[in-house]
């Protein structure tokens, strides 16, 4: 036997990109860097590169079960993370399968690709809630925080009101990422939690166009992290350094919103906390 320390076992659901940069594929390559091995639960398969989303077609929810069942009966896991989920059904069927799960959920509620192409419909965004009220923490940028809240235009102390009114709504740790933001200098990521703030984070924004598959990595890796046993605020933080750095070392590739350079990733400083 090795001494090599027993990996955590993360299990992903989530949609399948055809490029490699975000979904199921940005998934594996974010938990296996972090130490973490790789289970997969595919929700639906898309036609996807740096341009857009050319086609999707969504796997049967039981079928989407079944990959779940087959994981977590045999090998287990210590973390899911939930992105695209290809239907409403799928998402409640979901929700009541993974009720019991002693360990940590991270959901991202995955609606719009970087591209601009739509992953979600008003149905399946409906269904949402039901995955909100089972997870440990939700992590939407600012237009999907806006979507689930029903605000627009959020900015500074908005962000933290919005996101406090989701927690409390779903009894759920919130992590509103703020990529969207019109800051040109910086990114802030706010959490809070049902009863009150937790604190943000910053890091400068870098001036590039190669951010396809940020949302999965951030919450794979955040998902990895919790895994490990790591107490939130620093998983979160160790979480947003791994995408920043996977951001900086982005290959460059398509002509498009190109993929992380995830592979690149060897030293993390942690992230500016206030």
């Amino acid at each position: 036997m090795s001494d090599t320390p027993t990996p955590p076992r993360i299990l992903s659901i989530a949609g399948s990109d055809s490029s490699g940069g975000a979904g199921i594929q940005a998934d594996i390559k974010t938990v296996t860097m972090l130490g973490g091995y790789a289970m997969t639960a595919i929700t639906a398969v898309t036609a996807q590169n740096t341009r857009g989303v050319q086609g999707v077609e969504a796997l049967s929810p039981q079928f989407v079960i079944d990959q779940v069942d087959s994981c977590l009966s045999d090998i287990g896991a210590d973390a899911i993370k939930i992105g695209m989920l290809g239907s409403s059904e799928t998402a409640q069927m979901l929700a009541e399968r993974l009720d019991t799960f002693a360990g940590p959920i991270v959901f991202d509620p995955v609606m719009v690709a970087t591209s601009g192409s739509v992953l979600a419909d008003a149905e399946t965004v409906a269904g949402f809630a039901a995955l909100m009220r089972i997870a440990t923490i939700v992590t939407p940028n600012l237009p999907e925080l806006e979507a689930l809240t029903g605000r627009e235009g959020l900015v500074d102390e908005d962000v933290f009101a919005a996101a406090q009114e989701l927690a409390e709504r779903h009894g759920v740790q919130v992590l509103a990422k703020g990529g969207h933001a019109g800051d040109e200098t910086q990114v802030v990521d706010r959490v809070v939690s049902p009863s009150g703030r937790l604190g943000s984070f910053a890091h400068a924004r870098i001036a590039t166009h190669h951010t396809h598959g940020t949302g999965c990595t951030l919450s794979a890796a955040l998902a990895t992290l919790l895994g490990h046993r790591q107490p939130m605020t620093h998983a979160i933080r160790i979480a947003r350094a791994f995408t920043f750095a996977a951001i900086e070392n982005a290959p460059g590739f398509g002509e498009g919103s190109g993929p992380l350079g995830h592979q690149a990733v060897r030293r993390l400083e942690p992230a500016e906390e206030s």
